[in-house]
């Protein structure tokens, strides 16, 4: 179960959509990080040792990417997720309403998120370049300040997510 991120972090069905859906979307987010970073860094396709292991890599272990991931989900729930209940007049299942309103929402944050190159950059460190990068840790840091930039909220540890007061 994942934590609670604010007092009212009560919609149980669209949390398991979230859950049930971490692998994939989070797959979906490296392969996004890297076409970003070879669009941008190497546009015109000069394969070198370098662009070669970024193009290359495999995914096999996501666990650098799940607390992001985690953050990011609860910040949905936050801004969208305050109605369990809703009625579907279509009749499909809420889970599956869920799942695809998540995914669908992940996206569209992953395209934003990947236009800063920070973010990218802190994706590739947690993935492609975990072994050899020892200050690994600090790319969640900046992947977490970019995030909370974004979407204009803050992380508190004994409050959860609470909106960032504009000035």
């Amino acid at each position: 179960m994942v934590r609670k991120f604010f007092p009212l972090d009560k919609n149980y069905l669209l949390e398991q959509a979230q859950i049930a859906l971490h692998d994939p979307l989070l797959l979906q987010l490296v392969d996004s990080a890297r076409k970003t970073y070879v669009q941008a860094q190497n546009p015109l396709g000069l394969n070198d040792a370098f662009s070669e292991k970024i193009l290359l890599y495999e995914v096999h272990n996501l666990k650098p990417l799940s607390a992001f991931y985690y953050n990011l989900a609860g910040i949905y729930r936050y801004k969208f997720g305050d109605n369990q209940l809703g009625f579907l007049w279509n009749g499909a299942d809420h889970a599956e309403h869920y799942r695809q309103e998540w995914s669908t929402t992940f996206a569209d944050w992953c395209t934003r998120l990947c236009h800063h190159p920070q973010f990218v950059q802190a994706v590739l460190d947690l993935t492609v370049f975990l072994p050899q990068n020892r200050q690994a840790h600090l790319a969640e840091n900046r992947m977490n300040a970019i995030m909370l930039n974004l979407f204009e909220v803050k992380m508190h540890k004994q409050k959860g997510i609470v909106a960032m007061r504009v000035a």
